[in-house]
């Protein structure tokens, strides 16, 4: 037994000095790395970088002053079509209002592949490489390798040179495929001082060292009144550069395959950096800090003229709000009729922000604008009617977690309205299937920063306390020729509402039809739903069915799941264990209420027996009941999660719950002949 245990670790030790004594001089692949058809600690992976090097250091240019250069060199092996993807890499770089953009040199890429025990090398051409616009500040280079197969390793290097010698990019260590060898170095001048974050559960430690570095200064000076003359000079200045080196081998990847994640990149292995202050004191310059709070990046947006200047603009809608207001007697009236009036006035175009684009009076006009033209719009015209309105910044799930305060942490607006009568409403006006106080999953990130008319701000909490429920009714008969029919209704509130409509109120009832029977293999013979579009009712869907595939019938025996289609079938938490927490957005119920009526000549011979479980500090709760009564098997079922976050410490516990759930509802019901 122990020479079983031992040999993979003298493997695996071997294999590591192998890659660490490795040269991965670019264009130059083995036959070792052709050969090899599949990942050493992971058979699964469909591809992996056998190299990532990166180097981030600063140059000093005469005319501009430092700036940032990022060398990239990466080497892909390629397991599987699957791991098709990876021919296709997109370098982002940034261009800002000013003029100053980023530049990519030296791009170079070759792919590598096998034939009959000979390399073959295919160099990447031009025509293989696209730039394409992203927004107003970002482009992006979109390479597609050529001649890429099952086997093929991929070789790609280039350089990133930046004028904002202030953003370093992210040291990401951990991506969706595995990683052998990593490589990073960072190098900055003694000059620049830059606060550094850990994210995600994978830390590599650096190595740490100061150089000795040393810059040229050319300079010219013109004398003389009649005759002038023209003197060049050269001033020398030296200084200490800090090194940090990243390096590791056999990094596992972190697949964004795992149920319930907000945003998987914010739990990758990384470090994030953000420049603190500059020191140019002892060279004749001065000091100067740009370390922010959350509360000054907060009035910093607010003094901005495409923020607070817009909030403060009224006169464009103040006819129709003297409408609204006439026919709104209390401050719950004001507030629902004016979010109603901008949801139905001003349509989304589904850009982000948090700044205004062409300015809330265009967007009134136009009837169209972003996030922050309509709920800066919405925000004033609540403070104008006299309420308690601000606006409340939002970093959304797909732009992660905010680690440092900055202007950049943000990308999406709401507004908050304080009630006289206590509590908070919060509102979104670019969603309308939205009411207030659920907002549109895209926004329920964590917590949002309110901004009051004085420049002051505090944290919201942004998700809400309500339940997002389903209720499911079943009543079905069961026929001479073991035919399930019956009637199927469903009742969704709160969050689950919003959803539904979203997901199914743009399809025809075809589509709505065919997805249902799909879904849960029976024949739909007529559909209703009431309340779709009305997002203050709640939307109720009855469906009229009929199965010949939900019974198993064994030598005469009737084998029957309790809940037929709704039976949760699968447990979905498989990891041993999960570093990072179960995301389900907002704490959520559903309860499935199935009456079975038993066919005559049959009568119970087994039925599953009432169960009930519950997670530790409340954070949820499963009930099962099942009885016959006058000839009819009652189940009810009900999942109930009190919080819309559970914290890695509960997931074993989450995982047996789930278990354990998935295990009563697979239970049968067992009828045989009388």
């Amino acid at each position: 037994m122990k020479m079983k245990k031992v040999l993979p670790l003298l493997l695996l030790l071997t294999t590591q000095l192998s890659i660490l004594a490795q040269d991965y001089k670019f264009g130059k692949v083995s036959k070792e790395e052709l050969e090899e058809k599949f990942y050493p600690l992971d058979s699964t992976a469909d591809a992996a970088y056998l190299f990532k090097k990166r180097r981030t250091y600063f140059n000093y240019n005469q005319s501009s002053g430092f700036e940032l250069i990022t060398k990239i060199h990466e080497r892909i092996k390629v397991y599987s079509k699957d791991g098709f993807d990876k021919a296709t890499v997109i370098i982002p770089y940034y261009s800002s209002d000013n003029g100053k953009d980023e530049k990519i040199y030296g791009l170079k890429a070759y792919v590598f592949n096998s034939n009959k025990g000979k390399i073959v090398k295919k160099k990447l051409s031009n025509k293989n490489v696209f730039k394409e616009k992203v927004n107003d500040n970002w482009n992006q280079k979109k390479i597609t390798m050529p001649d890429v197969k099952v086997g093929s390793v991929i070789d790609i290097k280039y350089e990133i040179n930046s004028p904002f010698y202030y953003k370093i990019d992210d040291l990401e260590f951990q991506f969706d495929i595995p990683v052998k060898k990593l490589d990073y170095e960072v190098e900055i001048p003694e000059f620049y001082n830059f606060k550094v974050a850990s994210k995600g559960y994978y830390i590599i430690r650096p190595q740490l060292s100061v150089e000795n570095s040393s810059i040229v200064i050319n300079s010219k000076q013109r004398t003389g009144v009649y005759v002038s003359k023209t003197t060049f000079s050269q001033d020398k200045i030296d200084y200490k550069s800090n090194r940090s080196n990243f390096k590791a081998t056999y990094i596992p990847a972190l697949k964004n395959n795992e149920p319930f994640v907000s945003n998987i990149n914010t739990y990758r292995g990384g470090l994030k950096y953000e420049l603190e202050s500059t020191n140019f004191v002892n060279i004749g310059g001065d000091f100067r800090s740009y370390s922010n709070s959350w509360k000054q990046v907060a009035k910093q947006i607010y003094k901005s003229s495409s923020f607070g200047g817009e909030l403060s603009k009224s006169s464009y809608y103040k006819d129709d709000l003297n409408k609204i207001l006439a026919e709104s007697k209390t401050e719950v009236d004001r507030l629902f009729n004016i979010y109603n009036f901008v949801k139905q006035r001003v349509k989304w175009n589904e850009y982000y922000g948090i700044y205004s684009d062409k300015g809330v009076r265009k967007a009134f006009k136009d009837r169209v604008g972003n996030v922050a033209d309509i709920n800066l719009m919405l925000t004033s015209m609540l403070r104008t009617s006299g309420l308690n309105a601000d606006p409340v910044l939002v970093s959304t799930r797909a732009n992660g977690v905010p680690f440092f305060p900055t202007i950049d942490g943000f990308n999406y607006v709401i507004s908050v309205v304080e009630l006289t009568s206590g509590g908070i409403v919060l509102l979104d006006a670019t969603e309308p299937y939205s009411t207030p106080n659920i907002l549109p999953t895209r926004a329920l990130n964590w917590n949002g920063r309110r901004i009051t008319k004085d420049g002051n701000s505090s944290w919201v909490k942004l998700a809400t306390t309500k339940h997002a429920t389903e209720d499911n009714n079943i009543m079905v008969n069961i026929s001479d020729d073991l035919m399930i029919s019956g009637l199927y209704r469903t009742k969704f509130s709160n969050l689950s509402a919003l959803t539904y409509r979203k997901n199914h109120n743009h399809l025809t009832e075809e589509a709505v039809v065919t997805g249902l029977e799909e879904k849960t293999n029976v024949e739909i013979e007529d559909i209703k739903i009431l309340n779709d579009k009305n997002i203050y009712k709640i939307p109720t869907r009855t469906i009229k069915f009929n199965s010949d595939g939900l019974i198993e019938s064994v030598n005469g025996k009737l084998y029957i799941e309790p809940l037929l289609f709704l039976t949760e079938r699968r447990n979905p938490f498989k990891l041993e264990e999960r570093k990072f927490p179960v995301d389900f957005t907002t704490p959520w119920k559903v309860k499935n209420v199935v009456s079975i009526k038993i066919p005559e000549g049959y009568k119970i011979e087994a039925i599953p027996e009432s169960f009930a479980i519950g997670l530790p500090d409340n954070l949820g709760v499963f009930k099962y009941q099942i009885q016959e009564n006058a000839g009819k098997i009652s189940t009810i079922s009900s999942m109930q999660f009190n919080t819309a976050i559970v914290s890695p410490q509960y997931y074993e516990s989450l995982k047996k719950f789930y278990g354990d759930l998935v295990k009563k509802q697979t239970e049968k019901i067992v009828l045989i002949k009388i």
